[in-house]
């Protein structure tokens, strides 16, 4: 977990996973499905120049990713959510926030393959099993949510 400090609060994404137990990884698995989408949704409503329609995504990213401790992933998409609300009531459009839309991508990349890490008791199991010859190797993280 020492991975990705700087990108997911893990004190706070343990915190949620002990509060939701087993709903945990139903709810992680809809925040990648939905994530994906409103990032889809995001980079569409650039390359349109479509405004409005950067606002819904935006703002659905922001609640989910604070949900998980993914705070800058969630600065990213307040700052796309924030900036286009204040270009509808201006009638312009935001283009100066392609490279947040970018970052945006990449936040998103990464925070996935961080959950993804943390939460794959496959891939926990396989870290643990490379220990060697001699040494104790333990399944505790097996299965764990």
């Amino acid at each position: 977990m020492e991975d990705g400090l700087d990108i997911v609060d893990w004190v706070h994404f343990e915190k949620n996973r002990a509060e939701l137990g087993p709903s945990f990884i139903k709810i992680l698995s809809y925040f990648r499905e939905d994530g994906a989408k409103s990032v889809l949704e995001i980079e569409q409503a650039m390359h349109e120049q479509n405004t409005i329609a950067l606002v819904i995504p935006a703002h659905t990213l922001k609640g989910e990713a604070r949900q998980f401790g993914a705070e800058p992933l969630a600065l990213v998409a307040e700052n796309i959510e924030q900036v286009a609300r204040f270009c509808i009531e201006t009638h312009a459009f935001p283009d100066h926030l392609i490279p947040d839309v970018v970052e945006l991508r990449r936040l998103w990349r990464e925070t996935i393959e961080l959950f993804e890490k943390e939460t794959n008791p496959l891939q926990t199991r396989s870290a643990a099993a490379s220990g060697g010859f001699g040494r104790k190797v333990s399944n505790q993280g097996f299965g764990r949510i």
